[in-house]
């Protein structure tokens, strides 16, 4: 098993359609047999939680407001393989890849891929 993490720039003005291009994207993936942890977004409220360097004073940052990830595991290398080739194909890719064309939700996009550790 491995996890994909993608971090993005968004566009803090276009939270709504970047929702629905995550929300898009979470089924496309499970349709191809990948496992969907979620997308994450920046919290609009993001001054009234908890200072984020509470745990390690004097290295602890507060990050980026404009950042939203998205984490999703396939089972194998073969499986992850079969879903690149099919959501060329897959006409719910293809209209969510216009509706990002005309949007411009995001700016860019991190991803690396992650190896899971359990208790």
């Amino acid at each position: 098993m491995f996890t994909c993490f993608i971090s993005y720039t968004v566009d803090p003005k276009k939270l709504k359609e970047f929702a629905e291009y995550a929300r898009t994207w979470i089924s496309i993936i499970e349709k191809y047999g990948g496992i969907h942890h979620g997308y994450f977004l920046p919290h609009e409220n993001s001054d009234d939680l908890p200072s984020p360097a509470f745990s390690f004073p004097g290295i602890g940052r507060v990050g980026q407001k404009n950042i939203a990830v998205a984490l999703f595991s396939f089972p194998d290398l073969d499986t992850y393989n079969t879903y690149k080739k099919a959501v060329a194909e897959d006409s719910e890719c293809q209209k969510i890849t216009a509706q990002y064309e005309k949007t411009k939700c995001f700016s860019s996009y991190e991803r690396s891929f992650l190896k899971p550790i359990f208790k």
